[in-house]
């Protein structure tokens, strides 16, 4: 294993959730210039988050499954279409098989020419 890979510099640090303002205190190697005053009095640098824990919703188990592009209508409407012309062929093909005529055993055998059978 590689030396000095690892950072040295942890400290404590408060990181603040900006959807509902819950923070913890942990430790960490982010730099940040803000600084805030933590439950025991001390001060601390401040790491602003957009979502944690706190507030992502897997977590929160307010999760909601939104298809916002319209992805499975997209996935419906293409297997929908795909059974249509898969339909059509099908029927086509049973067109052109109706319209050939039908050629019965007599009549291929007296179409023959006699000595070359």
């Amino acid at each position: 294993m590689k030396k000095d890979l690892h950072p040295k510099n942890y400290r404590p640090v408060v990181f603040q959730d900006l959807n509902n303002d819950w923070a913890f205190l942990t430790r960490s190697t982010a730099t940040t210039e803000e600084t805030i005053k933590w439950e025991d009095g001390n001060e601390y640098p401040l790491v602003k988050v957009h979502i944690s824990s706190a507030s992502h919703p897997f977590f929160t188990g307010q999760e909601k499954l939104v298809d916002i592009e319209g992805r499975v209508d997209k996935f419906k409407a293409r297997q929908e279409a795909a059974k249509a012309k898969a339909g059509a062929r099908k029927k086509a093909a049973s067109k052109v098989r109706s319209k050939a005529p039908r050629v019965d055993e007599t009549q291929k055998i007296g179409s023959l020419k006699p000595g070359r059978r």
